[in-house]
């Protein structure tokens, strides 16, 4: 019996990124800029009682947290739908990374020139793990601005890895650092998992 599958178009290959990052690197923000549908969030109020685990340095006004992951999804140029993770920032929800990394093709972490050394973690999370990763400066209103050589210094980063500006807050801003983070996984002889079905 023909089910008329044979005739169907070609649907978009699956890509699951990761979006990770120090706390208030702006995860959340870019999940929520890109995504075609309303995301998925899981955070929670910071209260008197994290104060002294959490360093707000920086992002006093910071209202929130996410406690296990941020979730959207986004369609470029119709052949790749790509699902985003936004990783937790705070060391404490850390054991929720290795379940969001398995079948990653690659991540994007977002530094904060304000807190820059809040990005190694991640950073050296995807090194260890051999999972391709870009580095998205996110470019915060009254933020001394780094040149992209300076923050590679800072990072100790490879040539090959790619260090990008961002708006996290703008859909085509966090849409071009896809594309970079896609482009340089393909680079590395890495492919998209599977096909939608």
């Amino acid at each position: 019996m023909d089910f008329g599958l044979s005739g169907r178009r070609r649907l978009p290959t699956a890509i699951k990124i990761l979006i990770a990052g120090g706390f208030g690197a702006g995860k959340t923000t870019m999940v929520g800029a890109v995504s075609e549908t309303r995301t998925l969030r899981t955070e929670e109020a910071l209260t008197h009682v994290g104060q002294h685990v959490d360093d707000l340095s920086g992002v006093e006004s910071k209202p929130t947290t996410t406690v296990v992951m941020d979730f959207g999804r986004i369609t470029i140029h119709s052949d790749y739908m790509l699902y985003l993770f936004g990783t937790p920032g705070q060391e404490r929800f850390w054991f929720v990374w290795d379940e969001l990394t398995m079948g990653a093709l690659g991540a994007v972490v977002l530094a904060d020139t304000r807190r820059l050394a809040d990005c190694f973690p991640s950073i050296d999370y995807f090194e260890r793990r051999e999972t391709p990763f870009v580095v998205a400066l996110n470019c915060f209103d009254g933020a001394r601005p780094f040149t992209v050589g300076e923050v590679r210094q800072a990072l100790n980063l490879e040539p090959e890895i790619p260090i990008v500006l961002c708006d996290a807050r703008r859909r085509d801003s966090g849409r071009d650092v896809l594309i970079t983070l896609v482009e340089h996984a393909m680079r590395r002889g890495v492919t998209p998992v599977g096909t939608m079905s």
